[in-house]
């Protein structure tokens, strides 16, 4: 990327650690969690950490659930504005807890904005390729590739919708990549799903531009490519999760993006958590974990005694 855009990014991940500290929700004092805290979070160590592709961020993280398995499969994305300042650090306790739910997880690690080959059409290839990955895995562990999900949070909520639905992609695009791993549908938390009404010129949507290689409406093409909203229908479930008090990520943008994907006849269903920041759904044991907890079991079919 350019180095104006470096320094763009940097001075924007800088910003965002001071987003979101005690939010009042109607007249209710909420503390909400900030990135700081968010950042803070334990990272418990996962059973494997293998590699995708040959770059030194092409990697993932494997967790298992006890027990021979196999395991249905949640691949996990974090968020991060799709900066380089961000890793999957602060969702590793969101994959160790579901891994002791039966739901053996996939963290994928890729290039973002700030570096070499991140943003477009870098992130969207790493993702995919991270994704696809798991028929690799499976030949070596105990997973169920009939029983995939794809889930993440704010940028990583945007990739996981994107995941989602790029099977509908044409074959000469960029972004396409080989036969798709099927997914049982797609969990966003706070997800991004509409890159053009979320880009601005400041806040984790000055960083659209630096992802797409250009201002959504310069580069029509690359956002239709992969930009969620643009894509639908998506062709598979999705559960869409937000806090009523996200500073990050608009919960009408969430809504507006949910009705579109019903008129677009998409199976979405969409829950807005009172008394919650941005960050709140990645914390288990949180107001939003339930929520959480029950959309990726749902999607997996997975009963109360599994």
């Amino acid at each position: 990327m350019s180095g104006c855009g470096l320094v763009r990014g940097v001075a924007l991940g800088i910003a965002l650690l001071a987003i979101g500290s005690a939010t009042p929700l109607h007249g209710q004092e909420a503390k909400m969690l900030t990135t700081a805290e968010a950042l803070a979070l334990p990272q418990p160590a996962a059973d494997h950490r293998l590699a995708y592709g040959p770059g030194p961020l092409q990697f993932g993280e494997l967790r298992l659930p006890e027990g021979k398995g196999p395991f249905p499969v949640a691949i996990v994305l974090h968020g991060g504005c799709w900066l380089a300042a961000y890793d999957l650090g602060y969702v590793a306790g969101l994959a160790e807890e579901l891994a002791k739910e039966g739901i053996a997880t996939w963290s994928v690690e890729y290039r973002r904005v700030g570096d070499e080959g991140g943003g477009w059409p870098g992130t969207f290839l790493d993702v995919a390729a991270g994704a696809d990955h798991l028929r690799t895995l499976a030949k070596s562990f105990p997973l169920d590739l009939g029983r995939v999900v794809a889930l993440g949070h704010s940028a990583g909520g945007h990739l996981a919708l994107w995941l989602g639905g790029r099977r509908g992609l044409p074959a000469e695009s960029a972004l396409a990549s080989g036969e798709p791993l099927a997914l049982s549908g797609v969990v966003g938390l706070a997800p991004i799903a509409d890159l053009a009404a979320f880009s601005s010129a400041t806040g984790c949507g000055a960083a659209v531009p630096d992802l797409l290689g250009g201002a959504p409406g310069a580069v029509p093409e690359r956002l239709r490519l992969a930009s969620p909203i643009a894509m639908l229908p998506l062709g598979l479930p999705q559960r869409l999760l937000v806090g009523a008090a996200d500073p990050i990520v608009p919960p009408a943008q969430v809504r507006a993006y949910a009705e579109a994907a019903r008129k677009a006849g998409d199976e979405v269903t969409l829950v807005e958590i009172p008394a919650a920041g941005h960050f709140e759904a990645v914390v288990p044991g949180s107001s939003a974990w339930p929520a959480v907890r029950a959309a990726v079991r749902g999607l997996l079919g997975l009963s109360r005694g599994e």
